[in-house]
């Protein structure tokens, strides 16, 4: 029988395999009349849920490339702008999933090193930028708007982590693990420390990133990172379970959540200096470190070839 593991004040139960979701593809094609199209990114409506999820695709890696996360802020933009212009609004739950085996290898370090190669400041400045938007959306729920989960399966490593955490709702199945491995290059996360420090507390956060060991599922769920673990699969069945059992609260739940944003530190100040730093720190490394980058680049490269 699956077993499942949550926090956040819901108990739910195992239960029979679902009817499949309900689909509504008029939202989806006002979003996209606003966005144009929109590269990486599959949305998906179903309205018994009042939730829209955003699967991604990324190509050619599992990593967080620019397409994709322009994609993602560009659906956040658009929904932000329709509440505001009072269009009817459909959608309450904003969710995150990746196809593919793996949810995200990281940050895209092919992007990286060509800025990097071409000295491209701005390049590394709009990848900064534009993940950080992506990531305060996520935690402020669009400014108060929506409720925000991730759904995680396989492999998340170092940034990829980042956005999902930053979700009001992070669920995790029980294979996937979690790694922050860029302190073994000299190298680190845009957002982790204000995202992971406003979840389980600076000390703790400072720990897992200065470690770069890897975590599984229950061990990140027990440093409070994570906020259920569910068996293998059943990652977007919780999500919609959470979505039934949470309906009569979520304004509620999305005001408290707004309530612990304002009293922590300002975080688009925060997003902003991270960001600056990690540009500062990128354009700054010397060439044994930019070696070390490539060498994890090939790595993920015979990963996913053994994986394939």
């Amino acid at each position: 029988m699956l077993q499942v593991q949550v926090v956040n004040s819901l108990e739910l139960q195992p239960a029979a395999a679902p009817a499949p979701a309900r689909t509504d593809n008029r939202i989806v094609d006002r979003i996209i009349d606003r966005t144009g199209a929109l590269p990486q990114v599959q949305l998906m409506f179903e309205e018994q849920d009042r939730l829209l999820w955003i699967v991604m695709h990324p190509e050619p890696k599992p990593v967080f490339t620019l397409p994709l996360v322009d994609s993602v802020l560009r659906v956040q933009t658009a929904l932000r702008a329709m509440v505001e212009a009072g269009e009817p609004m459909p959608v309450e739950v904003l969710a995150f999933r990746t196809a593919g085996p793996v949810f995200s290898l990281g940050g895209d370090l092919d992007f990286y090193l060509d800025c990097l190669a071409r000295r491209d400041g701005d390049g590394l400045v709009r990848y900064a930028e534009t993940a950080c938007a992506v990531i305060e959306n996520n935690l402020t729920g669009l400014g108060g708007r929506f409720a925000t989960v991730a759904a995680v399966h396989g492999r998340a490593l170092g940034g990829g982590i980042d956005p999902a955490r930053a979700c009001h709702v992070m669920v995790a199945e029980e294979s996937a693990t979690f790694c922050y491995p860029e302190i073994n290059y000299n190298h680190f996360p845009i957002a982790a420390a204000p995202i992971l420090a406003r979840r389980i507390g600076p000390i703790e956060a400072e720990r897992i990133l200065l470690s770069g060991r890897n975590f599984s599922a229950f061990e990140f769920q027990e440093k409070g990172a994570v906020d259920a673990v569910v068996g293998d699969g059943a990652g977007a069945m919780w999500v919609r379970e959470f979505c039934k059992k949470s309906a009569a609260s979520r304004r509620s739940r999305i005001a408290i959540a707004a309530a612990f944003n304002r009293m922590a530190p300002d975080l688009a100040s925060e997003l902003s200096a991270a960001g600056a730093a990690w540009v500062e720190h990128m354009l700054a490394l010397g060439e044994a470190e930019v070696t070390r980058l490539r060498r994890i680049v090939s790595a993920q490269e015979r990963m996913l070839g053994r994986m394939g």
